[in-house]
Formats: C-alpha cells, sequence, structure tokens
C-alpha cells in the first residue's frame, strides 16, 4: 500500500490555495467550500506530516519555514499534473498557466523585457511572474520554472541551455574622458575610476575579462574604490554620470554610443564574452511552456538583436 493514501489530492489543492491567499475563508470562497472544512483539511495534513504548515491568527494565517517549503514543491506538482491531465485529454493545443522566471537585472531590462510582448501575443494563455534578481536562485523555495543567469554553471544539478555569448567592452562618457584622459594601455586603468561590481555570490568585485595583445585571454581586477551592490544597470548609470569606466556588454551599450554619451576605449583589449543560459533543475519535468520560452527566446535574441556566437 502506498504510503501516501491517507493524503487526498484535494488536500493538496486546498492547502496551496491559501497559502496563496493567506486566508482561509477566501480560499474556500474560490475553491466552493466552506471555511471549517478547508481548515479541517489543512490540519489532518498537518497531522499526517507531523508539522505545522500555517500560523493562525483572528484575522488571517501565514506559512511556516516548513509550510513555504512544502508549499513551493507542492504547486510546482499540481502544475505538472493539471498539464499531464491536459496534455492526455488533448486540451493542450497551447502552452497555458502560470511561467515563473528569475532573471538577471541587466538581461531582464535590455534583452528580456522588449521581447515578453511578441512572447505574449504568441502565447496569451501563459501567466509570466518575473522575479529580477542577480542572487542564486533557489528553485523551491522561490518556485521557478527557470532561471536566466550569466557565466558557467559549475552545479551539475542544473541543466543550462545557452541563449548567447554577450560581447563585452570597456566604456566611459566623454566627459570623463575630456577630463580624465583616455586610457592607451591597461597599466593606465591604474590611474582611472573604475566602476567595479561586486558579485553577490562571492561579496567580490567582478573581475575585468579581456584578450592581451597577443590574443591571451587575461582578467583585471582593479583595486577601486567605486563599487556597486545588487543592481549592475547602477554601474552603466554612474559611468554615463561621468563617474568612470565601466565594463560591460555591447547590447546593453550599443545606443548610449549611438547617442555620444558613452565612447568605448580600450578596443584593443576586446574579444571576450560572457554567456547567458537558461537554467532548470536536471530532475524537473520540462512543460511545454518553459520548453515554448526557452525555444522563443534563444531564437527571438538571434533573430532581433543579431548573431552573437549563439
Amino acid at each position: 500500500m502506498s504510503n501516501f493514501d491517507p493524503v487526498k489530492l484535494g488536500s493538496i489543492e486546498q492547502f496551496c490555495k491559501a497559502a496563496e491567499l493567506g486566508n482561509f475563508t477566501s480560499a474556500a470562497e474560490q475553491l466552493g467550500l466552506t471555511p471549517a472544512s478547508v481548515s479541517r483539511s489543512i490540519s489532518r495534513l498537518e497531522k499526517r506530516l507531523g508539522v505545522q504548515l500555517f500560523v493562525r491568527t483572528t484575522r488571517n494565517v501565514r506559512l511556516t519555514n516548513e509550510g513555504q517549503h512544502f508549499w513551493q514543491q507542492c504547486r510546482l506538482a499540481l502544475d505538472q499534473i493539471a498539464e499531464a491531465e491536459l496534455t492526455v485529454s488533448g486540451q493542450q493545443k497551447t502552452p497555458t498557466g502560470p511561467l515563473r522566471i528569475s532573471v538577471g537585472s541587466i538581461y531582464a531590462h535590455h534583452r528580456l523585457f522588449p521581447l515578453l510582448p511578441a512572447f505574449r501575443t504568441l502565447y496569451p494563455h501563459i501567466q509570466l511572474e518575473i522575479s529580477v534578481s542577480n542572487k542564486v536562485v533557489d528553485f523551491i523555495a522561490e518556485g521557478c520554472d527557470l532561471a536566466i543567469r550569466v557565466g558557467v554553471l559549475p552545479d551539475s544539478q542544473l541543466i543550462a541551455q545557452k541563449i548567447e555569448n554577450a560581447a563585452l567592452g570597456i566604456f566611459a562618457s566623454p566627459e570623463y574622458l575630456s577630463k580624465n584622459g583616455v586610457p592607451k594601455s591597461l597599466e593606465d586603468l591604474q590611474s582611472h575610476d573604475c566602476i567595479q561590481f561586486i558579485l553577490p555570490t562571492t561579496g567580490r568585485p567582478m573581475p575585468w575579462i579581456l584578450k592581451d595583445l597577443n590574443g591571451q585571454d587575461i582578467e583585471v581586477v582593479n583595486d577601486s574604490h567605486l563599487r556597486v551592490y545588487e543592481d549592475a544597470n547602477a554601474c552603466v548609470s554612474w559611468s554615463l554620470a561621468g563617474g568612470g569606466l565601466v565594463q560591460t556588454y555591447h547590447f546593453l551599450a550599443q545606443d548610449e554610443v549611438k547617442k555620444g554619451r558613452l565612447m568605448e576605449v580600450l578596443e584593443q583589449y576586446s574579444g571576450r564574452s560572457r554567456q547567458f543560459s537558461i537554467i532548470y533543475p536536471a530532475n524537473r519535468y520540462l512543460s511545454s511552456k518553459v520548453r515554448a520560452f526557452s525555444n522563443f527566446i534563444k531564437s527571438a535574441v538571434q533573430q532581433d538583436y543579431g548573431r552573437i556566437d549563439i
């Protein structure tokens, strides 16, 4: 006999709805049940699990830490069950349901968001939930279906699908260069203000990656007092204001270069790029909405932004 016989799917659905709304009464109204029946169902679930899922007050309920973890996993499981039923019954002609995406700030503002209207036109039944964050994503705790991150991931528990290799350059405003001079060599960087982004994963500056004059890959970490935390977009904003040199992606800087607000320097040391990828857990079933988004974004970046070593 299955160990899970006493757990009814309805109890899980009621728990998830109460967790989503933070209120047993509201959950009951949406499910067509009485608040008392929802409360009893969740109490039986708590008894079976041996943990308290909610902290109850007279006005609302909130999840405990155990409840939060359980909710994120149950929500993903219910999504997969719903899609499996639609697929088997032949009703899943188009992807549907919530799609939860975590994406870093630079890629969100300068790559993803401009493409989402076209994605919504193609897949109007997918409900997009976007979390803009540069921290390491916890797929279970955050309930994410997928994430977009920079770099090659060492974690074997994750699958990465490359979107693009985004070319890098060093930029500064004309005002800054007029005042401080144009650097001609890497040694000149020591006498310039170099704006650094501090990696949330390590607490250290993100190295500037370059090629030396022999074409060899090198990394430069400037001992700079100009540091930005959390939002990498702020590095470029600071540079635009005349704050100093910044290494950033060509796709971010190109419009500002055309407007004359940024100038590229040290181009003889350019040629490096960073990889952006869609990532998701290796053991997760890929739903049609995840596959639809993955295929769309890879194709759209190539077609709309030009082929960048994809």
